[in-house]
């Protein structure tokens, strides 16, 4: 019997924010149904953590009201500190910039994180108790704001990934550094929230020669052949990756499996990745490959499933 918690997490987003639009479109809602359709083919129950833009969303909304009432998946709180409300001007011009809510007042944040629980708890009629913060960026302020809003388990550490190059705020110090950080589910604060890493292994060239990696002239050429850290994210992962990721997880004992992709990501044109009707088509047969190679050991579970076992 599949006994690995196998958890599948939507960042539910605007349309390619990589394009850092000012006006944000939701066109992407539209094409979350096929990627439910298959995921309850293989047991499983997205965890679709949800930000501003697809709160308000109606086409979103039923969607995600008809998985609520078929408990076929599970509505988080996903914040974009630079477009939810209450806005704030943080930098010249944070649509450009896109800030991290780490980098805000903190009564900013805390604000921030209160009016974007209200809203997804007024929209879905459900406790709102998941979360992912923006671009990843997490800290112990953050942490605790979240358990004062009633939320019981986080998913934004990347273990092994150090974000602080990539910049928020021009005058700030950039994103969170995990690379310390334990790739295991472990609880915050006190106890009281559940942190649920993003499964990440070194790949395989990285274990076999990771001086490969150290030179930066080496560094260029292992990293077309294989990135030095695998994600179990299609984005991120070739196939190939993403299975031996996976299977690394299950040779040491894993407590759980998380997989994740932007919802953006299933449209074409709605991502860097996957800018055509063919990308998205190679996109499902690796999910199909991927969620059939996982269905003989794995089992589909929410976040709020997972947190209520680990209690």
């Amino acid at each position: 019997m599949p006994e690995t918690p196998l958890i599948v997490t939507i960042d539910a987003e605007g349309d390619d924010l990589w394009a850092k639009p000012r006006e944000i479109t939701t066109r992407n809602a539209a094409y979350l149904p096929r990627f439910q359709a298959l995921c309850e083919r293989y047991g499983l129950k997205p965890v679709y953590l949800t930000n501003y833009e697809m709160a308000v969303s109606d086409e979103f909304a039923e969607f995600a009201r008809d998985v609520l009432e078929r408990d076929a998946g599970e509505i988080g709180m996903h914040l974009h500190a630079w477009n939810s409300p209450p806005l704030f001007s943080l930098t010249d011009d944070d649509f450009r910039h896109q800030p991290y809510l780490i980098e805000y007042p903190e009564p900013v944040m805390r604000e921030k994180i209160r009016c974007m629980t209200r809203l997804l708890e007024a929209r879905f009629g459900r406790c709102i108790t998941s979360h992912r913060a923006g671009r990843w960026a997490f800290d112990r302020r953050y942490a605790s704001m979240l358990i004062d809003e009633g939320y019981r388990v986080d998913c934004s550490i990347t273990p092994g990934v150090d974000w602080r190059p990539h910049a928020g705020d021009p005058g700030g110090d950039g994103g969170s550094d995990y690379r310390a950080s334990p790739a295991q589910p472990h609880f915050l604060a006190g106890g009281a929230l559940l942190e649920v890493p993003m499964t990440t292994r070194a790949s395989r060239l990285y274990r076999r020669a990771p001086w490969a990696y150290r030179v930066p002239l080496l560094r260029r050429a292992a990293n077309r052949v294989s990135r030095g850290l695998g994600w179990l994210c299609p984005a991120e992962s070739d196939l190939g990756t993403m299975l031996d990721v996976a299977n690394q997880a299950r040779a040491e004992g894993a407590a759980h499996l998380q997989f994740m992709l932007h919802s953006s990501e299933l449209m074409p044109g709605g991502s860097p990745s996957f800018r055509d009707a063919s990308d998205i088509e190679r996109l499902y047969e690796r999910l199909e490959m991927l969620f059939g190679q996982l269905r003989g050991w794995c089992r589909g579970m929410t976040l709020q499933e997972f947190r209520a076992q680990a209690a």
